[in-house]
């Protein structure tokens, strides 16, 4: 409950269940529909108006890893620290590797699982208390 999310996907279904899933949960969402949108969206949101960014791998105009990667290197404080957890069907040890690498806290494989979802988004809460 009151967690603002950025929620990043291109495919309007996913899109529309990720976002009732969170919304049930009572989350604000904040939708972008692509990677570079994503950035944007972020960039040009104040210190601390999102607390994670659920970020598609597979999308145009940048892709997830990329996004991240941009993400990661603003010069602002909350770039360094706001958990990004990947998105992807792809769930494979090398998919989860370069999730790593590019920034991201966490992978969730789709289609999304509601309860690891949101137990996903607990854990990213109880690190961000402990650091």
């Amino acid at each position: 409950k009151g967690v603002h999310i950025l929620l990043a996907e291109d495919n309007e279904l996913n899109m529309e269940i990720a976002e009732c899933m969170l919304q049930k949960e009572g989350a604000d969402v904040t939708k972008a529909w692509n990677g570079l949108e994503a950035v944007e969206i972020f960039r040009k949101s104040i210190d601390g108006e999102f607390d994670v960014i659920l970020m598609d791998i597979m999308m145009p105009k940048l892709n997830g890893l990329d996004a991240t990667r941009k993400i990661r290197s603003l010069k602002r404080l909350d770039a360094k620290t706001i958990p990004i957890i990947a998105m992807s069907a792809n769930a494979f040890v090398e998919d989860m590797m370069n999730s790593k690498v590019a920034g991201m806290n966490m992978h969730l494989a789709k289609p999304l699982d509601e309860t690891k979802l949101i137990e996903a988004l607990k854990q990213c809460k109880k690190d961000e208390r402990v650091n």
